[in-house]
């Protein structure tokens, strides 16, 4: 009666885990994303282009006439000035005092990761001198998760910000190269990343399952030693880190290319990988294949990178920040679930079930994740 009131308890916990992972966004990397351009030239003037998603701007400016989910170019025509009065009134920039933004009301239609996007560019007198400010507004009331991959190139630098709901004016002081403003932007967003890249750390979580386990005569025991456990996590953790450090940084300069649409299947199916062999053990020794799924992970942080934008004169620095940032995230992950785990080590449910029933939801999340990439 004891043994299946466990059993009992083991499989609701895991249903419960179950519904949280699919509560999740399985598109881990398709966020509500807008890209803004700000080319100010020595004179003052100031050319910009604004590429919002067709799916936010439908949000605040229902254009989707007929109600068939998708939007033609005749709607988009059709409600152009209520489009651009709306971006309008959520953009402001200035520098010292306001530069009246005039948008061009020909509008072109752009993609970004199979997504349709409208593209605004408009023009703007800002010969003021003193720090660039960029007010932004737009979206935030709809997704609080929205950002602004933001450029701004003068003659002599170019900057990268994120604009989020957090903050939603940037100040640029154009006058400095801000190497320290650019690290310091790269390490948050490689952090942010890896915390809300869902895939990721799954493929994380599925390696740490059994890290504090060792398998015997076809069953799983607790490692005793706290020392082998740390050893084991380290070489996985060492691994990963090696593998899409290298990948990372050759895609991000362009060394190598993939598409992304096979990198982003690869990363669902070592998720998928991970987990099944935690069920049925295929590869116990985990370090050269950790090591071969993370030279794929890596080519997904490059694809993020790439809608960040590298600025052309700090390219090394944005790549290393972004690295230190995924690494800082991974890190922080493994502080909070290895000591869990290896507290409940030594407890028969989570050698008999608990670990099994982690492993078959992250390879749920994971069959869907294929199935939808494919």
């Amino acid at each position: 009666m004891k043994a299946f009131t466990r059993f009992f308890s083991v499989m609701k916990g895991g249903l419960l885990l179950l519904m949280l992972l699919f509560s999740q966004s399985s598109l881990a990397h398709q966020m509500s994303t807008s890209y803004l351009s700000v080319h100010l030239d020595k004179y003052g003037q100031i050319q910009g282009d604004w590429q919002v998603r067709f799916f936010d701007i439908n949000q605040v400016v229902p254009i989707d006439d007929n109600q068939d989910g998708e939007l033609a170019w005749g709607e988009l025509q059709a409600h152009q000035i209520a489009i651009v009065d709306y971006l309008r009134s959520s953009l402001a920039i200035s520098r010292e005092q306001d530069c009246p933004l005039s948008f061009n009301p020909t509008q072109q239609v752009d993609q970004h990761f199979s997504e349709g996007y409208l593209v605004s560019s408009f023009q703007a007198e800002c010969d003021s001198p003193g720090v660039l400010t960029i007010n932004y507004q737009a979206f935030f009331n709809i997704d609080t998760d929205h950002k602004v991959i933001t450029t701004i190139a003068t003659p002599d630098h170019q900057y990268t910000r994120v604009i989020s709901n957090d903050n939603q004016i940037i100040l640029i002081n154009l006058a400095e190269s801000q190497f320290s403003d650019t690290f310091t932007e790269y390490v948050y967003q490689g952090v942010i990343h890896i915390w809300k890249g869902t895939d990721h750390i799954l493929f994380l979580l599925a390696l740490l399952l059994t890290c504090v386990l060792v398998r015997e005569q076809q069953k799983w025991h607790a490692i005793d030693k706290p020392k082998q456990i740390f050893k084991d996590t380290a070489w996985i953790i060492t691994a990963f880190t090696l593998a899409h450090s290298v990948t990372l940084t050759a895609t991000a300069l362009g060394l190598i290319n993939f598409s992304s649409h096979w990198v982003e299947l690869g990363i669902a199916l070592s998720v998928l990988f991970a987990a099944l062999n935690n069920v049925w053990p295929i590869v116990l020794r985990l370090g050269w294949i950790t090591f071969a799924f993370g030279l794929l992970h890596g080519m997904g942080f490059a694809g993020v990178l790439g809608e960040l934008g590298l600025p052309e004169n700090q390219k090394l620095l944005a790549i290393l920040a972004f690295n230190v940032g995924v690494e800082i995230g991974q890190l922080a992950i493994l502080a909070l679930v290895l000591p869990v785990l290896m507290f409940l080590r030594h407890t028969l449910w989570y050698r008999h079930w608990g670990m099994q029933i982690g492993s078959i939801a992250i390879g749920l999340m994971a069959i869907q994740w294929s199935v939808e990439r494919f």
